[in-house]
């Protein structure tokens, strides 16, 4: 497995961003702008926070550096915005209103600098019915109607991490906003301006496809019954001898044709065309990879576009051949974790630094951004 280490920064060397510390798709968002070279500050709360990972552990805030600013005493907001000054992109999760209330809301960090991209992440957005009630990715998701598609027919949804919700389409669409607002920003007649990255927004826009398959009926809204969702016996998961799962993708009429011949199954299959008959291939499907273990079929369709492959804990991925060949995970400080992504040609990216401990950057963010008193306020905070 690959390690790494300072080496090149990648293509948002130079571009700095001002993180306001919190949990979820924030500094998920803001690890992937680091991540591309960005340097990202991250101001953390004296105390820390109430939820999260042990500081030494959580690899959303690797590559970025922290200082300590206590948003709620005298000259707290201040610090904030002598940082804004000098900022780029600003990034905060709060509650609608909350940043305006500690003083660093859009209107006060615009002012300092009319170039920012300030970028708001929420679950149900900045405004709305729901914009001030609490909630987390199951809840966002389940309105939507994306939870909905998810899980076997005739059974609750089945709960995906935080996966969908959180980071695709929360971090992942509020890092798309804010390298477009910041490309717009830097035009000769560019401004800044604030971008509203709602997680409600991101997972109803990922199932756009799914939207226009049911508006063309090839899609039922039912859950398990369709060609993506578990309900076709040649697109799922299926358990092996040994209690572990093979996944089988096979929807092309060719890649279908070898993965029944490797089956063992080519002969006998129903036509799979016939609807009424899913069951039965299912089943057959079922028996079959019930014969052998997870290693057994592995062998089998290795090397072959049948479109079958076995799944994989999170401590087996790193190991399997392709991953380890294209060093998709990387080892830094002891941590086992994603390698950045994607990869660029003239500016590849890496893991620069472990999970920044928070405050402990103070003294190098205020000589590198010129903020003396920064330093004043770090040793105040800290001791």
């Amino acid at each position: 497995m690959a390690t790494t280490g300072r080496g090149s920064q990648g293509p948002l060397t130079g571009v700095r961003v001002v993180e306001l510390a919190g949990i979820g798709p924030g500094p998920f968002a803001a690890m992937l702008l680091a991540d591309l070279g960005a340097d990202v500050v991250r101001v953390d709360r004296p105390g820390g926070s109430v939820i999260g990972v042990e500081p030494a552990f959580d690899l959303t805030n690797r590559n970025k550096r922290s200082v300590l600013v206590d948003l709620k005493s005298e000259g707290g907001a201040g610090q904030v915005l002598d940082l804004v000054e000098r900022a780029d992109v600003l990034i905060e999760g709060y509650r609608p209103g909350v940043a305006e209330r500690l003083g660093v809301g859009p209107d006060a960090c615009l002012e300092r600098n009319p170039r920012l991209v300030y970028g708001r992440m929420t679950g149900w957005g900045q405004d709305g019915p729901l914009a001030e009630r609490a909630g987390h990715d199951i809840g966002y998701i389940a309105l939507t109607g994306t939870l909905s598609m998810i899980g076997r027919a005739g059974e609750p949804p089945t709960v995906p991490a935080n996966l969908v919700g959180d980071y695709a389409g929360g971090s992942l669409y509020l890092v798309v906003g804010v390298l477009a607002a910041l490309q717009h920003a830097r035009t000769p007649d560019g401004t800044g301006q604030v971008v509203d990255a709602a997680i409600v927004d991101g997972a109803a826009h990922l199932a756009t496809m799914i939207h226009g398959m049911l508006a063309a009926g090839s899609w039922h809204d039912r859950r398990g019954t369709n060609l993506l969702d578990g309900g076709c016996p040649f697109y799922g998961s299926y358990a092996t001898s040994d209690g572990e799962y093979m996944a089988v993708g096979a929807l092309e009429p060719r890649f279908y044709e070898e993965f029944t011949r490797l089956l063992g199954i080519g002969d006998e299959a129903p036509d799979r065309n016939d609807l009424g008959r899913w069951e039965e291939l299912r089943a057959l499907v079922a028996e079959r990879f019930s014969t052998r273990t997870r290693a057994e079929w592995t062998e089998i369709f290795e090397g072959t576009d049948a479109c079958v492959a076995p799944v994989l804990s999170l401590r087996e991925a790193p190991h399997h051949p392709h991953l380890a060949a294209r060093s998709t995970y990387v080892e830094h400080g002891g941590l086992i974790q994603p390698a950045p992504a994607p990869r660029f040609s003239a500016t590849p990216v890496s893991v620069r630094g472990g999970p920044a401990l928070p405050g402990a950057d103070t003294e190098a963010v205020a000589e590198e951004w010129g903020l003396p008193g920064l330093l004043t306020t770090g040793k105040e905070t800290t001791g």
